[in-house]
């Protein structure tokens, strides 16, 4: 199949590396508006090169991948959809949430597909996790913990556009803890603080946040989140239940270090980006998205599951602003 990518920052190259290695995908379509960005791409991976989004959805793909900037996924989602092409967008929907309202308005009632980017449900480790969950072995769930803390923070600019931790970062961990458990976020208690940067704190963003989940079984969720981990990139979660506890990330590349005596564990090279650590699951979710393409499956996340992140997002950024407990009721608009 022929899959145009819309952006080829960052994030967009590497997904054009990983596209290019799928035995689904043929050839891809590449545009971005720095132009040498897109040249610089193809050059790497192979595709054609053309001058806007427009280009690429006239170019005869079977789907479009869109790795843009966060301001101009709504629109370019609608292009897509407009033009019956499979959308793969990284997330967010929008960058607002009554941004992403309206993006599912008009995408309800169609029969093109759109998947949203969330790669953690393509890991193996929470894969597993769900798997436990759903099959009982756990008993009832009664806490839950999820860890996201980056080596640095990102450049300055990023950061005055990401609209906060808990919409940017810890989004991550309250859609993966709506997958993993199967259950909803109700309520949220959020704090946070800023010890490091300065354009950090200049944003009215916090750098190190905690977030006290209520799901609707009444379990407890734990989401910790920090710009700064200096021994590097992790992520983990833990799920304890009344008959065994799991953990996903306890591997030897896990960014801890013991001072256990005579402790060996962990003894690997630590993860130390994202892209590391989530290398194979990007892979799997961009080879479901080909079989989304193929008709051979639905959207494994659509509009609708992204938004119920970013509720949980707003209710934690309103919730630290104002020191107390938010419901997402309270928050919701559609």
């Amino acid at each position: 199949m022929r899959i145009g990518i819309l952006g080829l920052g960052r994030i967009g190259a590497f997904h054009a590396e990983t596209l290019s290695g799928l035995d689904a995908v043929e050839s891809l379509v590449l545009t971005d508006p720095f132009a040498d960005a897109a040249k610089a791409a193809a050059e790497r991976f192979g595709g054609e090169v053309v001058d806007s989004p427009e280009a690429v959805l006239s170019a005869g793909v079977d789907g479009v991948v869109i790795a843009a900037a966060t301001d101009a996924h709504p629109e370019l989602i609608r292009a897509a959809v407009r033009a019956a092409v499979p959308v793969f967008c990284e997330k967010p929907v929008a960058r607002t949430m009554g941004e992403g309202v309206a993006v599912l308005d008009f995408v309800r009632g169609t029969d093109v597909p759109v998947q949203i980017g969330y790669n953690r449900r393509f890991d193996a480790g929470f894969a597993a996790a769900r798997a436990a969950v759903r099959s009982g072995e756990l008993g009832p769930l009664h806490t839950v913990r999820s860890t996201t803390l980056d080596p640095a923070p990102p450049p300055a600019a990023y950061i005055a556009a990401s609209g906060g931790i808990f919409r940017d970062c810890s989004v991550h961990d309250f859609d993966i803890i709506r997958w993993v458990t199967g259950r909803e976020v109700t309520e949220v208690y959020a704090v946070g603080g800023n010890r490091g940067a300065g354009p950090i704190a200049a944003a009215g963003d916090a750098d190190t946040t905690g977030a006290l989940l209520t799901l609707d079984d009444g379990t407890i969720a734990v989401v910790s989140n920090s710009r700064h981990n200096a021994r590097g990139y992790d992520v983990r979660m833990e799920l304890h239940g009344f008959t065994d506890s799991i953990a996903v990330g306890l591997d030897d590349k896990l960014p801890l270090r013991s001072v256990e005596p005579g402790a060996g564990f962990p003894a690997g090279t630590p993860h130390d980006f994202f892209m590391d650590r989530f290398a194979a699951a990007y892979r799997a979710e961009l080879a479901a998205f080909t079989e989304v393409v193929a008709g051979l499956r639905p959207s494994p996340c659509t509009v609708e599951d992204a938004l119920e992140a970013g509720w949980v997002a707003e209710a934690c950024t309103l919730s630290r602003a104002e020191h107390r407990p938010v419901t997402i009721a309270e928050v919701r608009t559609a």
